[in-house]
């Protein structure tokens, strides 16, 4: 159980500190562009999630045009292991890298005759609209695996001091994990277009099997589980009453 607490405060640390740095200097960490994402939620009434999967499946033509041509650069499809009442059973996102791309994939999904279909009429729903300054991810297409992280609210003030942690220490722990394998993404977001409070940030990981997860978790907790200062500097950061985690099965990732 210790582990598992460790773990998750390091997976907060992260994001924390990512979501107190400048635009400019998160783009440096990953050497990538900022990258946009848009997330539906859904809660799935249970006798309909053989429906809600076979809409899915028929927007995979879609959606893998989308990835063809350039409009997006990754889309995915989720359904929660940790369930609650009035919470998201099912979600998928899309991602590209801007705002124009995104807004065009999401006027070619409103197309489809699947939108007014009756497992979303019966369905509660979110939808987010995020940005990443850190991320980065594995090409191919990648059938099963696990969507997991954290999401919590960052107290203000705390910017400077965190930038050299951020690039020296916590972005390469995901960028080895995903070198070697473990990982196939991940990305630091906040919203662009906000739903929730300001201030809100979300790591998001994928492993393509459970593997993948335990790595993620071993490899947090040996380089930062035993440094009472990051801890310190952790506690200090974050409104720790706000966390949420999240693990979710992939159904169908890909990335270009």
């Amino acid at each position: 159980m210790q582990r598992r607490i460790v773990g998750l405060c390091c997976l907060m640390v992260l994001s924390a500190l990512t979501a107190a740095l400048p635009a400019q200097a998160q783009g440096s960490e990953s050497g990538k562009p900022p990258i946009y994402t848009y997330v539906s939620e859904w809660a799935v009434p249970r006798d309909q999630w053989r429906d809600f999967a076979k809409v899915r499946a028929d927007e995979k033509p879609t959606m893998d045009k989308l990835i063809a041509d350039g409009t997006i650069v990754s889309y995915g499809d989720f359904a929660n292991i940790l369930h609650q009442e009035g919470h998201p059973t099912h979600g998928s996102w899309f991602t590209a890298t801007s705002i124009t791309n995104l807004l065009k994939a999401l006027e070619a999904i409103y197309k489809l005759p699947q939108v007014t279909f009756p497992v979303f009429a019966a369905s509660k729903h979110w939808d987010f609209f995020l940005v990443s300054e850190a991320h980065n991810e594995r090409s191919g297409n990648f059938k099963g695996g696990y969507l997991a992280g954290g999401g919590f609210d960052v107290t203000s003030g705390h910017g400077h001091e965190f930038s050299e942690l951020i690039k020296n220490n916590l972005v390469p722990i995901f960028e080895k994990l995903l070198a070697d394998g473990a990982v196939t993404s991940y990305s630091v977001d906040t919203e662009e277009f906000h739903s929730e409070d300001p201030g809100r940030v979300t790591l998001v990981y994928t492993a393509a099997d459970a593997t993948g997860v335990d790595k993620v978790e071993s490899a947090l907790d040996s380089a930062l589980g035993k440094n009472p200062a990051l801890l310190a500097a952790f506690h200090a950061a974050v409104e720790r009453k706000g966390h949420r985690d999240f693990l979710a099965r992939i159904d169908t990732m890909v990335n270009k």
